[in-house]
């Protein structure tokens, strides 16, 4: 169940279905780049449940994240539910997931990976469940199962400044997000001077996946509006676009925000 969410004052950010309640980190934006180092931090949510130490839980948790790390070395997706099937008490189970950006190498997606693993430990000590979110990867664990459950809840958006009466522009945008939206897993597009890319966790169907992104891209309209660049992070995809050229490490043009989610009931 997705339960109230708190926001901390040292820019935490957003949900997870089903963990209990979360505090979100946000990345400063501005030293974002178009393909910046794979490793720079997004997003991280906890839940404030905690597990104890030497429970069953601790244990499959850390087999879940060792595991995580070795399967990233052979392939950018994985999920695992570790515990499941076996003697282990329900509360002692432990699912998971990662997953890296499509454009990235073999060996980019397993040094991304290293680095979620490690955040994740640090960055939500003994949670029951977390969600954190690099540049280049994505790792999330929890002992309720998710997996495969469509999730297009908001996570995370950044939006630059707008562009007025750019008539040209918003026909490129719109050119390319109508192409994102038919992604399937993640996709790079262009038009003239508009770029940009989608991608959907490998646990969602085809029609999931399209269900996620025509999500995505009508946040990225109604959030950011007419703005220059924009990314939007839902719960099992994200989408990004911006004018060639916009982005640049040494600009603060954008600004991250997110909204406080409210008591909802879980789906079935």
């Amino acid at each position: 169940m997705l339960r109230r969410l708190h926001l901390h004052s040292t820019h935490k950010t957003i949900p997870a279905p089903r963990l209990t309640s979360l505090f979100f980190l946000f990345l400063s934006l501005s030293n974002h780049g178009n393909f910046v180092k794979a490793h720079v931090f997004i997003y991280a949510g906890c839940s404030q449940e905690k597990y104890e130490p030497n429970s069953p839980f601790e244990g499959n948790h850390n087999s879940l994240l060792s595991s995580v790390f070795t399967s990233s070395s052979q392939a950018s997706y994985n999920s695992f539910a570790i515990g499941n099937g076996s003697s282990t008490p329900p509360e002692g189970i432990c699912y998971g997931l990662y997953q890296c950006r499509g454009d990235l190498r073999t060996a980019d997606c397993s040094r991304c990976i290293e680095s979620a693993v490690n955040q994740i430990s640090l960055v939500c000590p003994y949670s029951y469940g977390a969600a954190l979110q690099l540049e280049g990867c994505f790792v999330r664990y929890e002992h309720m199962d998710f997996l495969g459950r469509l999730d297009t809840s908001l996570r995370y958006k950044k939006c630059s400044r707008s562009v007025n009466n750019d008539v040209e522009f918003f026909k490129r945008r719109d050119d390319v997000l109508a192409d994102l939206t038919v992604a399937m897993g993640f996709k790079v597009s262009s038009s003239g001077s508009v770029e940009g890319y989608a991608q959907c966790l490998g646990d969602l169907s085809s029609s999931d996946c399209s269900a996620c992104l025509a999500a995505a891209v009508a946040q990225l309209k109604n959030l950011c509006g007419s703005a220059a660049a924009a990314d939007v992070y839902l719960g099992q995809c994200y989408a990004r676009y911006w004018a060639s050229g916009y982005y640049d490490r040494s600009s603060g043009l954008l600004h991250a925000s997110f909204l406080h989610a409210c008591d909802s009931k879980s789906r079935s």
